[in-house]
């Protein structure tokens, strides 16, 4: 099969690779580029272990072309820890107890990152609609939901 070249960045690392037509994003990121933090569930979109940004916007790395991404800028969860310093939504994850076995976490950090820098200040039901796609087994979601609202308040300068 001929391969393409594309021209990407990831986590702020502009970068070109040649790659199958055929292979995933979710593939690329952990086998090509190493970044494991993505993971790969279900294999078929349900349930958001493997959610990136593309372009800002959450996507479904499994069922996504690496070609597709061609051009485009990817954030993965590697990429909210700055200066080996976890981000405020990942201290609120560790803080309101938002994980468990931690499998999910990073579609859900992914998830909840696209939320809170598209909707200023998203009540609780915002929170679960936009984090209905991602499925854990471990947590009940309570927790989770309190990790996005905590670093949402945060994040305005809100006292917990």
């Amino acid at each position: 099969m001929t391969k393409k070249t594309i021209e990407l960045t990831v986590n702020s690392e502009a970068m070109t690779h040649s790659v199958e037509p055929r292979l995933l994003l979710s593939d690329f990121i952990r086998v090509d580029l190493g970044l494991t933090g993505t993971h790969v569930g279900c294999e078929h979109g349900v349930c958001g272990a493997c959610t990136v940004l593309l372009d800002g916007v959450s996507v479904r790395s499994c069922l996504t072309f690496a070609v597709q991404a061609d051009g485009c800028v990817i954030e993965t969860v590697e990429s909210l820890a700055q200066d080996d310093a976890l981000s405020p939504l990942q201290n609120a994850f560790r803080d309101a107890y938002g994980l468990q076995c931690g499998f999910c976490t990073p579609g859900f950090l992914m998830t909840a990152t696209e939320l809170l820098r598209t909707v200023n200040c998203p009540g609780r039901e915002e929170v679960r609609e936009a984090l209905s796609g991602n499925l854990c087994r471990c947590t009940g979601y309570e927790t989770i939901i309190d990790a996005v609202e905590a670093a949402g308040r945060a994040a305005r300068g809100d006292r917990p």
